[in-house]
């Protein structure tokens, strides 16, 4: 699935990359508030990172997407569907329920889940204005609830 690339879990906290975390999370201070309680991983090319993401188990049944993240030059390459992919079939016999949350003004990390067979299943009201300290705006609109979407694959 990710041939040429290698996924190592970190396990050693000095070694988070948070430059690479702050690309899906506003603060520091948000990303700790579950960093440590989640498993970390991140996606190396020619022994660099390009992406991570953080698996944090909600309960036996759910795993939640905390953060995922693909740096800026290794976009748009199918990068992040593969890893939404590695994180499916790795962990759906563990995890039956596999969740995630955004914005709900993140229009195109809407639809980047929504292409990889997740659906809108709930909605958390006043989330940004609740957990971070400074307003926070994208596509100039003030971050308010999130979306939380599911994974549900297409039956053929």
């Amino acid at each position: 699935m990710l041939a040429h690339l290698e996924i190592k879990q970190i396990t050693n906290h000095r070694d988070y990359p948070y430059d690479l975390l702050l690309l899906a999370d506003e603060t520091i201070a948000a990303i700790n508030k579950y960093l440590f309680d989640s498993a970390v991983f991140v996606v190396q090319e020619e022994q660099q990172p390009i992406a991570v993401f953080c698996l944090y188990p909600v309960d036996n049944e759910t795993l939640e997407i905390k953060n995922i993240a693909v740096s800026p030059s290794h976009r748009n390459r199918g990068l992040g569907s593969k890893i939404l992919r590695y994180i499916q079939e790795t962990y759906h016999a563990q995890y039956p329920n596999l969740i995630v949350g955004t914005t709900d003004c993140g229009f195109d990390q809407i639809r980047f889940y929504e292409r990889n067979d997740f659906v809108k299943y709930d909605l958390r009201t006043n989330f940004f204005i609740e957990n971070y300290e400074q307003p926070i705006y994208e596509n100039g609109q003030l971050l308010k609830d999130m979306v939380l979407l599911k994974y549900q694959p297409q039956r053929t």
